[in-house]
């Protein structure tokens, strides 16, 4: 059932928000040579690693491969700004939905080399898909340590529902608009 959601909303989204990424997408091309995605390696479903898509906020040729990026880097493009304050530059991972490599609700993906600090908590996490947003990420997001994120994602796999992951929606739908919650 979830699965089925996932596949029907991934191309609901994309096809409201298609004209949106082609947009960034141009912007990006013209703001700055190199591709329009970034690609990079995130941990899926039982730790197994598959490659993630956003749209580059970053000018071309920084070492990001490894490290997570916040809104003040000195690398972020004009256009990259504008993409992450609203969330545009997740939109690729529509994608990776509906490759099933994620989901549309699930503990965000982290980076392997993370996974050395890991604990129970978010070892837990790795019986999910990933989501492009989650419990955690409507919970104060980057404003929480890493281990208090698990804590959250932990709590939502344990309580998994339908009905949960439309109230996380709704929610996102909030941050989204308004921002995130310190």
């Amino acid at each position: 059932m979830k699965r089925l959601m996932d596949i029907i909303l991934a191309l609901l989204i994309l096809f409201i928000m298609f004209p949106i990424i082609l947009i960034a997408a141009l912007s990006i091309r013209i703001e700055s040579k190199g591709s329009v995605l970034f690609k990079q390696d995130r941990l899926g479903k039982e730790g197994k690693v598959f490659t993630l898509y956003k749209l580059r906020s970053l000018r071309q040729n920084n070492d990001r491969q490894e490290k997570q990026i916040f809104k003040d880097h000195p690398e972020m493009t004009a256009v990259g700004k504008f993409i992450r304050r609203f969330k545009i530059d997740e939109l690729p991972q529509i994608f990776n939905v509906l490759k099933g490599d994620m989901s549309i609700v699930g503990p965000r993906p982290s980076l392997p080399s993370l996974m050395e600090k890991f604990d129970e908590n978010a070892y837990y996490r790795l019986k999910v898909r990933p989501g492009l947003t989650g419990w955690a990420q409507i919970n104060g997001n980057v404003y929480n340590s890493w281990p208090k994120r698990w804590i959250l994602d932990r709590y939502y796999v344990e309580n998994w529902s339908i009905l949960f992951d439309i109230k996380i929606i709704i929610a996102t739908i909030g941050v989204i608009l308004f921002g995130e919650e310190k």
